[in-house]
């Protein structure tokens, strides 16, 4: 199709150049000898000007053409932008895959190689068991025939009751007295050390048992932490909208979910908001009895990847229904319209819910968003105190505190880092609580101060609008 279009273009600007060629030959004709003399006819001077009118509308057909051309020569470098853009979202969505498998790798040939010494361990053990049951029975046997021979010393020795016992048949059974019991403490002995190497090899197998019930979980861990890619052709629920989309005036849009209370909205779920003039964006607004919070952040499960780039924690991602993080732009559109309150509420894997409250403002992106937060109230230990005035971080946009420490490699997701911190509810989300020390610091926690830290099953993040009536304490 490409190859026909390109050739009717160049048969119909070859046919126009001919035309003109023509139309410009009979502009200018050669004149006979008597071309003074006789006039020209009136018939000749009609049909020159019908032939400059057809070029005319053969030059707009051409500038008409020119211009589809060109527009479709946009369109198609638009297209082509848009395939190298996803090309790339691909190639670092590939690349982090390619990381994140590579260290499952070699985790798990570092396990295979604990397992596979451990079995050998406990074939050598075994071996050994085996070897010292023999020796047992062996020891037994010769046990029993000791206990035949004294038996029948006895009943020598009744029969000699009667006469006196000779010097050497003493010393006989003496020794064999010494015998016995030498024999009897050595099978002590050996059936001592059968019952601890049963022990170890017991010991052995819990070992073997818990390091692959490990290995299983963390194969197990890695796959739930994956989502399943969403439908391409799905709309973006957190790109800009546009007037025309919405269906609504612009002006009408409310500023954040509290307008929306305050206008008698009760219904809990996704609406189109307009804050500090910005482009209409969706949002989720989680409606009280009493008044009404705009969700930021929200985890439920791992059905969404919280390990993101810079980009994505700016533009927002998730499902807004269920998992999601708005996104600092819009978060930070939300914040210049005032005095806003950041609320958190945490539940525990005990199902023990907690909550807490700051005073909360957030700088643009020239400051990387960085965070300001003041006057805690809540039942959660005050943790956000030592994120004031941080950076917001990510793997591939590192600003933290403390840039040496890399926070982004101990931890995931990202969020307001100082040194490594005490806090990250971007973090991996683990079905069951973390084992380690390790695993914790990459899951979601709660750290107060030098305290244990609170592996968390749920997290969500909304903000309201002070009022000016409205202290805060």
């Amino acid at each position: 199709m490409r190859r026909l279009f390109c050739l009717s273009v160049l048969i119909a600007i070859s046919t126009a150049a001919v035309v003109l060629e023509t139309s410009g030959r009979e502009e200018q004709p050669t004149l006979p000898t008597n071309a003074f003399i006789t006039e020209p006819s009136p018939t000749k001077e009609k049909s020159r000007f019908a032939m400059l009118d057809d070029v005319r509308l053969l030059a707009n057909g051409l500038l008409q053409l020119g211009q589809s051309l060109r527009e479709f020569v946009h369109k198609t470098k638009a297209q082509i932008n848009d395939i190298f853009q996803k090309l790339n979202i691909f190639d670092r969505s590939f690349y982090q895959l390619s990381v994140v498998t590579s260290e499952i790798k070699e985790e798990e040939e570092e396990m295979k190689k604990t397992t596979n010494f451990l079995k050998t361990n406990n074939e050598e053990i075994r071996n050994l068991s085996l070897e010292i049951n023999s020796k047992i029975n062996n020891i037994l046997q010769e046990r029993i025939q000791l206990q035949t021979k004294v038996g029948n010393l006895e009943e020598r020795l009744k029969g000699l009751s009667q006469s006196l016992v000779k010097p050497d048949k003493l010393s006989e059974i003496t020794l064999l007295k010494e015998v016995t019991e030498a024999q009897e403490k050595t099978i002590t002995q050996l059936l001592q050390a059968v019952k601890e190497q049963h022990d170890q090899l017991d010991y052995q197998k819990l070992k073997i048992k818990n390091l692959e019930e490990k290995l299983s979980y963390d194969s197990f861990q890695d796959t739930v932490n994956k989502p399943i890619d969403s439908d391409p052709a799905d709309p973006d629920m957190f790109e800009y909208l546009t007037g025309n989309s919405t269906g609504l005036n612009a002006n009408d849009l409310p500023m954040d979910c509290g307008e929306l209370f305050n206008k008698g909205e009760t219904n809990s779920g996704i609406y189109v908001i307009r804050p500090n003039r910005s482009e209409p964006f969706n949002v989720y607004c989680d409606m009280g009895s009493d008044r009404s919070w705009t969700v930021i952040q929200r985890r439920l499960d791992s059905a969404v990847d919280f390990d993101q780039t810079w980009d994505k924690y700016e533009k927002g991602f998730g499902d807004l229904e269920k998992d999601f993080w708005l996104g600092l732009k819009k978060i930070h559109s939300l914040a210049q319209q005032g005095v806003y309150i950041l609320r958190i509420d945490l539940e525990d894997w005990k199902e023990e819910t907690h909550w807490a409250e700051y005073r909360f403002s957030l700088e643009g992106p020239s400051e990387d968003y960085a965070l300001h937060v003041s006057h805690f109230s809540g039942d959660l230990p005050d943790v956000m105190a030592n994120s004031t005035g941080m950076r917001f971080s990510t793997q591939d946009r590192n600003d933290d505190n403390h840039r040496n420490l890399s926070c982004t490699r101990s931890h995931t997701g990202g969020w307001w880092f100082n040194g490594c911190g005490e806090t990250n509810l971007n973090g991996r989300y683990f079905w069951l609580k973390g084992k380690g020390r390790s695993v914790r610091r990459k899951g979601i926690h709660w750290k107060p101060g030098t305290g244990p830290s609170y592996s968390l099953k749920m997290t969500k993040i909304t903000l309201r609008q002070l009022p000016t009536s409205e202290t805060f304490n």
